[in-house]
């Protein structure tokens, strides 16, 4: 990889705590797969599943497990995750270009608004009326914040992010491509014939080194904030709604979604397409699987599914034709059992 930097075996094991085994001098500038990886590059094995491809594996340096430092032929770093090493590793290899400093031309701020010398806003961005750009802060192009705003100190908005109103952001945020914090939350009241509109009078917080994935919404709160406690994880096109609390080191998984009111808990893990109602609360340390739909509270931490799994279509009909007679079943066979106890 022309132009990256270089790193050796021993310097990579003295860098993050790792058991160094082989050549200390080898030295990777790049990341590839188990099955691609160049003698240059250093690559990771976490899942069993890839352990055959390990003998053959053509990689300079391999991240892995004691249990498979025996099948490992040249140099290796044993870590106790090795896909956490891997993701430490990789990023010594994540090119960023360098923001400028300052405002483009082409943005327009408010003159009441704030931005540090050090901020860089970058071409057709809108700063609005008492907005706060802090220290190291990235605005990328089409970035808009709204009235009230903060954005904090070294955090980045990749590109068209919006920021309606009320919004903090913490330090070290990322917020990727299209996602909009701040927008009304859904409150609506029906009086007799018609829809009222509830204002929605709070505002989002997010905490320290969050990140939010591109097109995902979070709305503002309609009396208190909506609040992301820190290292809170969200993926593409994920729906947070008013007034939602989300626990720190949670993650939640692309198109998943939370209804107002909800409150899960720390260090949460939410499958993709999962849904949690209103109102609910999630305790710390449960994780939801896929297309799971929670309704109703989880006061104990674990692991929770729901959903009908994938079957051959013919048999999915017929099953989902007997479903609506489940009931009548269950009466049926406890009267049986009621007979039979006689």
């Amino acid at each position: 990889m022309s132009g990256s930097p270089q790193y050796t075996l021993a310097e990579l094991a003295e860098r993050f705590g790792l058991e160094a085994h082989g050549d200390p001098a080898t030295a990777v500038d790049g990341v590839g797969t188990l099955a691609t990886a160049t003698p240059s590059q250093f690559t990771f094995l976490s899942n069993p599943k890839y352990t055959s491809q390990l003998a053959e594996s053509q990689a300079g340096i391999v991240v892995l497990g004691a249990d498979a430092l025996p099948l490992r032929k040249g140099a290796a770093l044993v870590a106790k995750d090795p896909y956490v090493a891997y993701a430490k590793i990789a990023a010594l290899f994540e090119k960023h270009a360098a923001a400028p400093h300052g405002i483009h031309m082409s943005a327009v701020v408010s003159p009441s608004a704030r931005v540090h010398a050090t901020a860089s806003v970058g071409p057709c961005c809108v700063i609005e009326e008492g907005a706060v750009i802090e220290e190291g802060a990235i605005l990328g192009p089409h970035c808009t914040i709204g009235p009230g705003c903060v954005v904090g100190a070294d955090s980045r908005l990749v590109a068209r992010v919006t920021l309606v109103i009320r919004v903090t952001l913490g330090k070290r945020v990322l917020i990727h491509p299209g996602a909009v914090i701040g927008a009304d939350g859904f409150g609506i009241a029906f009086d007799r014939d018609r829809w009222v509109k509830l204002p929605q009078l709070g505002g989002v917080r997010i905490g320290d080194d969050c990140e939010i994935g591109a097109n995902t919404t979070i709305d503002r709160g309609a009396l208190e904030d909506t609040v992301l406690e820190e290292d809170v994880r969200l993926d593409n096109q994920i729906q947070i709604a008013h007034n939602v609390h989300i626990g720190a080191h949670t993650a939640m998984a692309g198109c998943s979604a939370v209804a107002g009111s909800a409150k899960i808990g720390r260090y949460c893990l939410i499958g993709g397409n999962a849904g949690i109602l209103g109102h609910l609360e999630v305790a710390d340390r449960v994780t939801i699987t896929a297309k799971s739909l929670v309704t109703a509270s989880i006061r104990e931490p674990g692991e929770y599914s729901s959903g009908t799994p994938l079957q051959e279509n013919r048999l999915w009909r017929r099953n989902a034709a007997r479903m609506k007679h489940l009931d009548e079943y269950v009466r049926r066979l406890a009267a049986l059992e009621k007979d039979k106890g006689q």
